[in-house]
């Protein structure tokens, strides 16, 4: 890419579009407007990538038990970003989530970016919620993009990965929901840089998945692999489920994959890897 380009954030997204950008990334913890800029001068990046953001040690459900921790990585972090990179002549690329709405499955109709965000069950949702409200009000004039992703998947192990997790839990849920498949999410956020996309913009493939689906794959290269399948209105656990529109990413010339195109593939890849 001709931009250069710095990732904040060491975790599972931020190290795999360091991979995959072959860019510069920071460890550095940022605390401070002075934490930002002092990055900024060092590295001197032409765009910033945020990737630091808290979703709980084990889940969501974490981050109940952490709010300060929740607010500050997920609300006043992006807002010292956005006001280091615009004080210093840099784009802003902010790592967001599509966790912020209700969804009514008897319509059926993804969810576009225009829809104002009204899930507030969970706090980490709240937050997310919080830090993309903050920033858009700097739009469509300033340099921002909000990269909306939801549940990822991918092609190799870590636990952060739906795959992993799924495996290792044995019973899933039945519902739909909207993923990003990480490969799929690079080539989209790399576009979206090329055409100096401004604005928020959900970043997942087309259609959704329901969860057995691509456990019937991996059981299939896997034969002794066992799962099953659970009501997920049996559970009583507060969670987004919901389905994203890929309308408006696919406006800009990139196609998005569908989930059924990618599910072969992520498997045989996970399980070489």
């Amino acid at each position: 890419m001709k931009n250069k380009i710095l990732i904040l954030g060491q975790g599972f997204i931020g190290r795999r579009l360091q991979e995959g950008f072959k860019c510069d990334i920071s460890s550095k913890k940022i605390y401070s407007y002075a934490d930002a800029e002092g990055e900024i001068k060092r590295f001197r990046p032409d765009i910033l990538i945020n990737c630091i953001g808290f979703t709980g040690k084990n889940n969501v459900d974490d981050c109940e038990n952490d709010k300060d921790k929740t607010i500050s990585a997920n609300v006043f972090v992006p807002v010292i970003l956005a006001e280091a990179a615009l004080r210093n002549n840099v784009r802003l690329v902010h790592i967001s989530s599509g966790c912020i709405y209700h969804y009514d499955y008897a319509k059926d109709i993804p969810i576009h970016e225009e829809k104002e965000p009204d899930f507030f069950e969970l706090f980490y949702s709240r937050a997310k919620i919080y830090g993309e409200r903050v920033l858009s009000t700097l739009l469509p004039e300033r340099p921002i993009l909000i990269a909306r992703i939801r549940v990822p998947v991918d092609n190799r192990p870590h636990p952060r990965n739906l795959l992993t997790k799924l495996i290792n839990y044995k019973k899933v849920i039945d519902i739909p929901n909207s993923i990003t498949y990480i490969p799929d999410f690079i080539d989209a956020l790399r576009h979206l840089i090329d055409i100096e996309a401004k604005g928020i913009y959900n970043i997942v493939n087309k259609d959704p998945l329901i969860y057995s689906e691509l456990l019937k794959v991996y059981k299939k290269y896997v034969p002794d692999y066992d799962f099953e399948i659970i009501d997920f209105k049996k559970i009583n656990l507060i969670r987004t489920n919901l389905i994203l529109s890929t309308r408006k990413l696919e406006n800009t010339g990139f196609k998005a994959r569908r989930v059924k195109e990618i599910l072969e593939e992520c498997v045989k890849e996970y399980i070489k890897s």
